[in-house]
């Protein structure tokens, strides 16, 4: 009744349901994309993963990736469509440069995530913007409270998670998460990157080559830098998966 009303045509009209449907369609969008992804906080680490789709056989792999460095500290995974999430990227990064320029030091992660929620927010306010079909998670380690691993919406809302995922199977990935956090673990560098794999995996119901998903993690034990895993370093971890099961 809503949309034949005309109710979705429009970002800034609630419909008498008191929903924004542009906003619930950029979620959609999300989905589309046909990619899901895990995020998973460890007690000194924290690790996200990534299905990796090359759309074309023409397309060198090299060039396609959903995961960014946003500083040395904070890494950035972008569900959705990519050419939007290049725009929060770019944006993220600026916010990053800005802060340390003004005060000195580097961008804390909740912080950072808390400014691309409040602009997300923004878009979802004006006829002349519309919001971006992106689900964000940023990954570091903060000086103060260790491992943090956040998620931004494009409704603009944020939270911190200990494991989250997001995309076609996020249902049935939280399902599998939250089965594995009942008890509370503190997983080590390792147990975080298998858990991380093996909850893709299991939602997916398929086994990958280390050429199809994509790792990023920030150790405690590397200064709390950032790093995109080798396809080497993704082998040795679906081995270990492989032998375990």
């Amino acid at each position: 009744m809503s949309r034949a009303s005309g109710y979705d045509r429009h970002i800034t009209i609630f419909s008498p349901e008191g929903r924004l449907h542009q906003v619930e369609y950029a979620f959609k969008a999300v989905r589309t994309a046909g990619v899901t992804s895990i995020g998973v906080r460890g007690k000194d680490c924290v690790v996200f993963v990534t299905q990796k789709k090359v759309g074309d056989k023409l397309i060198d792999p090299s060039s396609v990736t959903r995961i960014f460095k946003i500083t040395k500290y904070i890494g950035l995974l972008a569900t959705g469509l990519i050419a939007d999430a290049k725009s929060i990227v770019q944006n993220a990064r600026q916010q990053a440069a800005e802060f340390r320029f003004k005060y000195g030091y580097e961008i804390p992660v909740d912080f950072l995530a808390k400014v691309l929620a409040d602009k997300a927010q923004v878009y979802t306010q004006h006829a002349y913007m519309r919001p971006l079909g992106v689900v964000s998670m940023l990954i570091a380690i903060d000086e103060e409270r260790g491992p943090q691993l956040y998620k931004v919406d494009p409704a603009g809302f944020y939270m911190g998670y200990k494991a989250t995922s997001v995309g076609v199977k996020e249902t049935e990935a939280t399902n599998f998460l939250e089965k594995k956090f009942k008890a509370n673990p503190q997983f080590t560098y390792e147990e975080a990157v298998q858990t991380a794999i093996s909850a893709l995996q299991n939602v997916l119901s398929e086994e990958f080559k280390s050429s199809e998903i994509e790792v990023g993690v920030v150790r405690r034990e590397a200064e709390g830098a950032f790093k995109v895993l080798s396809a080497e370093e993704v082998e040795h971890f679906l081995t270990l998966i492989s032998e375990r099961d």
